[in-house]
């Protein structure tokens, strides 16, 4: 079967289901598993549908997705193999001089049983980053302003305002998606603004990202894709030749 037509026949599903797995893909056309992801993958860059976990949805559906939002309980469990590779890494980066950001997130929450240094300074806004920083006796400076529930990160001007006085000599940020396209992105507008802010005081920032937050879009854009330095466990499909992206 052409690639076109698997396209088409893909579109056609959704356009009576709303809604399709891989799984179901795989099964309906008689092919890979690996060959529906990349169908999936194509179709969401060509903007005719929105790749999801597992699957994809219409594109008309696309701000009810990207809105979504997971509790740090619900991600904790998430990829945490990768996770705990990517940290590892992002970890080995420290050095006792530096003066580290480590913003909210559950991979950058890894990191922190990664860490080898003693003298670091880290500022954090998120209050178990800092309790998890403190009992391991290092110094940590927690950013006042609004604690968000789903994602246990202090936001707002307050925030803002304060990061704006410190000077990093580099920092650690988490994503819920990143595409060419719409860059690092995140379902929160004032978290979204709290990361801008915390990125442009860093001397050096990275981005943590497991592959399957690749080719996956949410609400609004805190960073760009060119011009970011990405850790991530493996490079996906379609982006093995981008340098700023480092796999571990």
């Amino acid at each position: 079967m052409l690639t076109r037509q698997r396209h088409e026949m893909i579109l056609e599903l959704l356009k009576s289901r709303g809604s399709i797995t891989v799984t179901e893909i795989k099964d309906i056309l008689g092919i890979s598993e690996s060959t529906a992801r990349r169908d999936i993958t194509a179709l969401d860059r060509e903007g005719k549908l929105v790749k999801v976990f597992g699957g994809a949805v219409e594109a008309e559906q696309r701000q009810m997705v990207t809105a979504l939002e997971y509790t740090v309980a619900q991600k904790e469990d998430l990829n945490r193999e990768e996770k705990n590779r990517i940290a590892a890494y992002a970890a080995s980066l420290i050095t006792d001089d530096d003066f580290v950001y480590m913003d909210a997130g559950t991979t950058t929450s890894y990191m922190i049983d990664h860490l080898q240094t003693v003298r670091a300074a880290f500022v954090t806004n998120a209050v178990v980053h800092a309790q998890k920083l403190a009992a391991r006796g290092l110094k940590v400076f927690l950013v006042g302003g609004e604690l968000k529930g789903t994602t246990e990160a202090v936001i707002g001007n307050q925030a803002m305002q304060t990061l704006k006085n410190y000077h990093f000599t580099i920092g650690f940020f988490g994503a819920n998606g990143v595409t060419r396209q719409s860059g690092c992105t995140t379902p929160d507008a004032n978290e979204a603004l709290v990361k801008q802010t915390a990125m442009k005081q860093c001397r050096k920032c990275y981005v943590l990202c497991d592959h399957s937050k690749f080719d996956q879009v949410s609400s609004v854009t805190f960073a760009p894709f060119f011009g970011t330095s990405f850790i991530t466990d493996r490079k996906p499909s379609g982006y093995e030749e981008c340098g700023n992206i480092t796999a571990v």
